[in-house]
């Protein structure tokens, strides 16, 4: 018999704060559950936790839906070595995240393997001036955030996924009324914020939105589209035959490479940019689990690798950044590494069946190229030793046998909102009069395509890496949809922006801080009993200012940075 969610929810917060359950026992039947909630917040990513706590905070009912069973995205999910920018710029409840990740550290019973001084001399993520803690092992930033949501006394909801169809979401005119789940929970709510990456509760509320990369002329940006000139780190820099049979073009091309049209410099296509899992390995022997050769290895897969090696390259392939007590967080690095270029193009907008298929083929590669790395005989000696001295972390995703369980979704769906913010806004040529948040790291793509040259050889496109030179503002009308589509429905990850620009505002504080101005923009409208594109600027503004929110970006010190091209 399922169990009633007002009372399981009323009794569990009372005894414990806050609560954690699978959406099996959620017990929503259609029909028998009358609760309306003030906020309904789906995806428990980072942006999600935050959005979530702070609605809990300002006195609002609110639950949290998780669709996977992990919680807190890539910020618990590997993502140790945080992607900052210009640290002044993280302000409000995402300091206070990386406040909590110092002061955690500052017990020396935690550092097992390592001291702090021996860290400190490993890193450069961290200044002994720093407010906050930019490195950290993703089993402290699950607690951080459990811990948070505790205290703010939020019901959680585990595995409970949006039906990826228009039957997921029931509106009145233009507003959202409930949001339905594959286990057929109802959540009612008045205002809704969709935290996931993908843009799922977004895209089936029928919010426009684009996936892949617009064109430069669409925007009149300089670094949207196709990019063969200026591709220039994560490339191959030696020619790589990329024939099944070197030289022989009707063999076929090797696994990763297409051999399709690249297309034309600025224009646009349909393809993303690559994912990844960041990894979290040691290289302390009684915490390290073995690099292992994966079940249905195929070293075809790695074949272009191993050509590269038969240039003048030997570097191991990877970022290893440092992480507390000798851990890592492995990221892309070079021509061939971590990102499976190429094979998520269909990941957007694909149901979960496919999404799946996706994923698991992400963990294989990756499984795979550690192996190779590590082990493989066309791999040169000092790559191996060098990468066979690390294992997975034993104690870090102990229920997923030590590998992240969040896959780096860098960028899917991106919303076409009443506000899209381009290159203009990250370079400062244009300045936004409603700011909710500060952005400072570079236009960041990684690579988007692996082709065949017109020599014959093989190429990466897409990656791009342009400093803004400073913060820039983001707008807050960039976290809601147009009007006319829907008026009680905020989106602080899947934001309204270029493909480019969305290359510096997806980086996890940024989720963290505009989860924070989203939440205090909802308060607001459900106060004034207005739609989320009426909310008052000014009183929005001084909310996120008294709340610790960045949002004002000084000219005289960041002035406009146009390229240096034109």
């Amino acid at each position: 018999m399922p169990i009633d969610r007002r009372d399981f929810l009323k009794g569990s917060m009372a005894i414990a704060g806050g609560l954690i359950l699978p959406a099996h026992l959620v017990g929503c039947q259609s029909g028998d559950d009358d609760t309306v909630y003030d906020v309904v917040v789906y995806g428990g990513t980072s942006a999600g936790v935050i959005a979530a706590v702070h609605a809990a905070r300002s006195g609002r009912s609110v639950v949290l839906i998780e669709p996977t069973n992990h919680l807190g995205g890539l910020t618990t999910g590997g993502l140790g070595r945080t992607d900052l920018g210009v640290e002044d710029t993280i302000g409000g409840m995402s300091l206070d995240f990386y406040r909590r990740i110092r002061q955690y550290y500052q017990n020396e019973e935690i550092w097992q393997y390592q001291t702090w001084d021996e860290y400190m001399d490993r890193t450069y993520l961290l200044e002994e001036d720093s407010e906050g803690m930019f490195g950290f092992e993703p089993h402290v930033a699950k607690e951080i955030y459990r811990q948070m949501l505790e205290e703010a006394g939020v019901p959680v909801v585990m595995e409970d996924r949006l039906i990826l169809n228009q039957s997921g979401v029931e509106k009145e005119g233009n507003r959202i009324t409930t949001l339905v789940t594959e286990e057929g929970n109802r959540y009612r709510g008045r205002i809704f914020i969709d935290a996931t990456y993908e843009g799922d509760l977004m895209a089936m509320a029928g919010v426009s939105y684009y996936v892949g990369r617009e064109s430069n002329n669409r925007y009149d940006e300089y670094l949207n589209g196709v990019q063969l000139e200026r591709s220039h780190n994560h490339i191959f820099h030696h020619p790589v035959d990329p024939y099944v049979t070197p030289g022989n073009p009707s063999s076929g091309t090797l696994p990763g490479v297409h051999d399709n049209d690249p297309g034309t410099t600025g224009e646009a296509d349909h393809r993303v940019q690559a994912y990844c899992y960041r990894l979290c390995m040691t290289d302390v022997p009684e915490n390290s689990r073995p690099i292992e050769k994966p079940v249905g290895y195929d070293e075809q897969r790695y074949e272009l690798l191993f050509r590269y090696y038969e240039t003048e390259y030997d570097e191991v392939p990877w970022i290893n950044a440092a992480m507390p007590n000798r851990k890592t967080d492995i990221n892309n690095r070079d021509a061939f590494s971590m990102d499976n270029i190429g094979k998520n193009y269909d990941y957007p907008e694909a149901d979960y069946a496919e999404r799946r298929r996706i994923i698991e083929e992400h963990e294989h590669y990756q499984k795979g190229l550690m192996w190779t790395l590590a082990n493989h005989e066309r791999v040169p000696r000092k790559v191996r030793d060098e990468v066979s001295k690390w294992g997975y972390a034993k104690d870090e995703f102990t229920n997923n046998g030590n590998w992240p369980p969040q896959l780096y979704i860098r960028e899917a769906r991106r919303m076409i909102g009443e506000y899209v913010m381009t290159e203009h806004d990250c370079r400062r040529m244009q300045v936004v009069d409603d700011s909710v948040g500060l952005g400072s790291y570079n236009m960041d793509s990684h690579n988007v395509q692996r082709y065949v040259t017109e020599e014959g050889h093989a190429q990466n496109e897409g990656n791009l890496e342009f400093s803004p030179e400073g913060p820039y503002a983001i707008s807050y009308r960039s976290l809601i949809p147009k009007r006319n589509e829907c008026t009680n429905l905020l989106v602080p990850c899947a934001v309204s922006a270029s493909h480019i620009s969305f290359g510096s505002i997806r980086m996890e504080p940024v989720f963290m801080l505009l989860g924070q101005s989203a939440s205090a923009a909802a308060d607001l409208a459900l106060d004034a009993n207005e739609v989320v594109q009426d909310v008052n600027y000014p009183d929005l503004r001084k909310r996120l200012l008294d709340e610790g929110q960045k949002l004002d970006v000084d000219l005289e010190e960041y002035p406009e940075n146009p390229p240096d091209w034109i």
